[in-house]
């Protein structure tokens, strides 16, 4: 599976992050910071990556920033994304089942290598589309097309 992975910033995190997913035989695709290594504007490499996500050029995402939330708001900008911020392995396993989470955002400065390891186990082991989810992401989709159109 294709899996946009990005950053404002440089950290080291972000190593662990791609080795994990090439180990389970995922093609990360850089963007942001982890392509370039120099710091990026947050919205543009949070639109680029969603962009390549729900145009289905990645399968799903995971976005960075220092908080973690600047980086999950710009991306629920681009429609069709659902980028959940997630702190611990079960609120990812959680954004998954039910509300059907395409991109996951993290924190750079809250990630260990022990933390990331676990929120990315849940993350990639859950049901992508969990029927329990379902009547939620349905309405969540109304919601968006009332806006976006």
């Amino acid at each position: 599976m294709r899996v946009a992975v990005c950053s404002d910033e440089p950290y080291d995190i972000h190593g662990v992050v791609l080795e994990e997913l090439r180990r389970r035989g995922h093609e990360p695709v850089l963007f942001g910071s982890v392509r370039s290594g120099a710091e990026e504007p947050w919205v543009l490499v949070a639109r680029e990556a969603a962009e390549a996500v729900a145009s289905g050029d990645c399968a799903e995402g995971i976005f960075f920033c220092w908080t973690g939330t600047g980086i999950s708001m710009a991306a629920n900008k681009v429609p069709g994304i659902r980028a959940a911020l997630c702190c611990d392995a079960e609120t990812a396993r959680g954004a998954r089942v039910w509300n059907h989470a395409n991109v996951l955002a993290l924190s750079n400065r809250l990630m260990s290598s022990e933390l990331v390891l676990e929120v990315l186990e849940q993350w990639l082991d859950a049901p992508v589309e969990d029927p329990q989810g379902a009547a939620g992401v349905e309405e969540l989709g109304r919601l968006e097309e009332a806006y976006f159109g």
